[in-house]
């Protein structure tokens, strides 16, 4: 796949510049809020047809796969945690897709998204089909962007350097391992999926502009002036 090279803001513009260097967070991120307004907007009965006529849960898996997979995707269930994304976003999301460029970012948010939600919602049907589960987790609202976030998360590790990434790596592992060993639920299980996923999304992050072969990161000998080509 041919990249090209990382937009570094401009001086004069820095928040253009930085929306624009990372265009998939931001256009997700504004259908994720018209969708949100949408929710906000409309009655209570037609806000819960809408979510979970849009969820990936089981029942929409079954009866209309790709499009639950997408749909489920541009979707939140409490409008009002709209700003905590947007920190999210800006914080995980926009720097990966600066570091790898577009397509590679999509490609990683895409994989954690519809690898998390198959295999969690596949444990749901084995759940309900040993009776392990009620019937009802068929229905249960399974929406969001936290696994492409958390695949996000994964693959950013490849970002830091030195004792920073293992440091880093810890605290991932803590913040989506201890919910899930504390009697954790599908979701859960998925957060960890996706977070797998970004972790073994290495192979993407080579063959970058910059970079010293099999290093994982940028040659720090080729960046010139102090703080460029981080994020």
């Amino acid at each position: 796949m041919t990249q090209q090279p990382p937009v570094e803001p401009e001086p004069s513009r820095p928040v253009r510049s930085w929306v624009c260097s990372s265009p998939g967070t931001h256009i997700w991120f504004l259908i994720i809020a018209l969708t949100s307004l949408v929710v906000l907007l409309a009655p209570s009965h037609l806000d819960h047809l809408l979510l979970h006529r849009n969820s990936s849960n089981l029942h929409q898996l079954l009866q209309h796969p790709v499009q639950s997979l997408v749909s489920s995707a541009f979707w939140i269930e409490d409008p009002m945690s709209l700003p905590l994304y947007l920190v999210l976003f800006e914080v995980f999301l926009a720097p990966v897709e600066r570091w790898l460029g577009t397509l590679r970012w999509l490609v990683i948010v895409v994989m954690a998204h519809v690898t998390a939600t198959l295999i969690s919602q596949r444990l749901v049907l084995e759940s309900i089909e040993t009776h392990r589960a009620p019937a009802a987790m068929a229905h249960v609202l399974d929406i969001g962007v936290s696994y492409g976030i958390a695949g996000a998360v994964g693959v950013l590790a490849y970002r830091l350097l030195g004792p920073w990434r293992w440091l880093y790596l810890v605290s991932v592992l803590a913040v989506f391992g201890v919910p899930l060993a504390n009697d954790g639920s599908f979701t859960d299980l998925g957060h960890v999926i996706a977070l797998g996923v970004g972790l073994t999304a290495l192979p993407l992050t080579r063959g970058l502009p910059g970079e010293r072969p099999g290093a994982g990161g940028p040659d720090r000998t080729r960046t010139g002036a102090a703080g460029e080509n981080r994020w």
